[in-house]
């Protein structure tokens, strides 16, 4: 089983830089792909941001490229989501993902949840 947590999230205002962090342990290694999802209230949970545990593979979301950008610290085995510039509509819980393979980022093929995180930017 692979434990995914997440921290780093908060109250922040519009324009101000955020880094979310996601932990993982157990069994890492079944898990090639680690990525972020937010699900702002009322709304689904959509797809953000993926890594490959190397760093040798990264996609973020078009809407969000050039805002976001996601990294990851194998000898930590954590992923980071560097958000920056942010707006109101940014506001929603992410959650860290992890996948079995790259490339298939729909979260119907999501293995491991996190248990959210709370990002709220007021204007």
């Amino acid at each position: 089983q692979v434990q995914l947590t997440e921290s780093g999230g908060g109250s922040v205002q519009a324009g101000d830089s955020l880094r979310l962090s996601c932990a993982a342990s157990g069994r890492i290694a079944t898990r090639r792909t680690v990525g972020w999802f937010r699900q702002a209230p009322g709304e689904g949970r959509d797809f953000v941001a993926a890594i490959t545990w190397n760093g040798e593979s990264t996609h973020v979301t078009d809407s969000l490229k050039g805002r976001f950008t996601i990294s990851s610290d194998l000898a930590k085995n954590t992923v980071y989501l560097q958000m920056n510039d942010l707006k109101p509509e940014d506001t929603a819980v992410y959650f860290c993902a992890a996948y079995p393979v790259w490339g298939r980022f729909d979260r119907r093929y999501v293995a491991n949840w996190g248990r959210g995180t709370q990002v709220t930017v007021s204007s």
